[in-house]
């Protein structure tokens, strides 16, 4: 039975601008994924995202306890936003010469600070309401030793997909996800202690697992991160594995495909955010003027979008590798300058496209 103050919670967050909110507690013993977190980092499927395996004082990973990284917390509360923009999908019909930036990062805007500009107005009407009883707050958007989706679940969001992501019933799995850790406890906000656990609706379904090219869920609710498309066009430096480029097809930053073919996202509502409208110019964008964006225009026309993540090089990188399984020799001449790169990794991933533009033509 909620409480007075999550009913205040609830209003705060719907004007804020908040889809969906609730209340997990910081720990609890049904709560099984959050001891999970260590042996998926063991198993390797971290790759090279190292702010990832963080360690504690006590040698635990940050992550995978909130209480020892924040021995204060007892509550979570998770606010949950639609950015689903008018756009196509990337498993739509489009031409050889277009690519793919992942949906999520198609608006000019940072939804980072969207997202915690939003839930700081949260959090203050929370210590404005709490009055002059001492409460301690922190408020995070993918940036603190939290994992979201799990306190997502218990929070009655959604469920977690077979491809890992948060599902609500209604919004699909486009959806933003804030969390803000507070020292009240989960008592606080509900009468009783029952959990608000959404049902699992994936059944029997596998369309993630059968459509990702680079069969990075190796399980249901298991995914490999080191062979997943997003990490290789954003978090991974340096040289993509050679096995792996063509299973990359056209994707630049980012990849939606797991998500694209679900059922719960068939029906999926547009937000109404203009914050997460899109930037025409980057819906299937055109791999010829992505090519040619020099290091100072990617700097100013990035600067506030997650595209600044891969950085130049990485991008760079991430159009050579596309051009290359497009199969149309018109890239060649853009390759072939590419390859002349002062950066050692664009002109490798430059040349591997002409050689892969060769085989396509054979």
């Amino acid at each position: 039975m909620p409480t007075p103050l999550f009913q205040f919670i609830e209003d705060a967050a719907a004007e804020a601008g908040f889809e969906r909110v609730g209340v997990a507690p910081a720990s609890d013993p049904e709560m099984r994924e959050l001891s999970h977190f260590a042996d998926w980092v063991e198993a390797g499927y971290a790759g090279e995202m190292e702010y990832l395996k963080r360690r504690n004082e006590a040698g635990e990973y940050r992550r995978s306890s909130l209480e020892a990284a924040l021995p204060w917390a007892k509550s979570v509360i998770v606010a949950a936003v639609n950015y689903n923009p008018p756009a196509p999908k990337s498993t739509e019909p489009v031409l050889p010469t277009q690519g793919w930036i992942s949906r999520y990062a198609l608006s000019p805007a940072d939804y980072h600070e969207t997202v915690l500009g939003a839930l700081k107005r949260v959090e203050s009407a929370l210590v404005e309401k709490m009055g002059g009883t001492q409460i301690t707050t922190r408020s995070y958007v993918d940036t603190g030793p939290v994992l979201e989706r799990v306190y997502a679940k218990y929070a009655g969001i959604g469920w977690i997909g077979k491809n890992t992501c948060i599902i609500n019933q209604e919004l699909g799995s486009w959806i933003f996800l804030g969390v803000i850790v507070t020292s009240l406890e989960h008592s606080t906000f509900f009468e009783a202690a029952q959990l608000a656990v959404a049902p699992d609706r994936c059944g029997t379904c596998t369309r993630c697992i059968d459509a990702c090219p680079t069969e990075a869920i190796v399980a249901p609710m298991q995914l490999d991160a080191s062979r997943c498309i997003a990490y290789f066009t954003i978090e991974k430096r340096g040289n993509i594995p050679e096995d792996m480029r063509s299973k990359i097809g056209r994707h630049v930053f980012g990849c939606d495909i797991c998500q694209d073919v679900c059922p719960w996202n068939r029906k999926a509502p547009m937000t109404s955010n203009p914050e997460f409208q899109p930037d025409p110019v980057l819906v299937n964008p055109d791999l010829s003027q992505l090519a040619r964006i020099s290091a100072q225009e990617f700097r100013e026309r990035f600067r506030a979008s997650p595209i600044s993540r891969a950085k130049h090089s990485g991008f760079l990188r991430n159009v050579a590798v596309a051009m290359g399984n497009s199969g149309r020799e018109e890239y060649r001449p853009v390759l072939e300058e590419l390859s002349g790169s002062a950066d050692p990794i664009v002109a490798e991933h430059a040349r591997w496209a002409m050689e892969r533009l060769k085989e396509q033509t054979k």
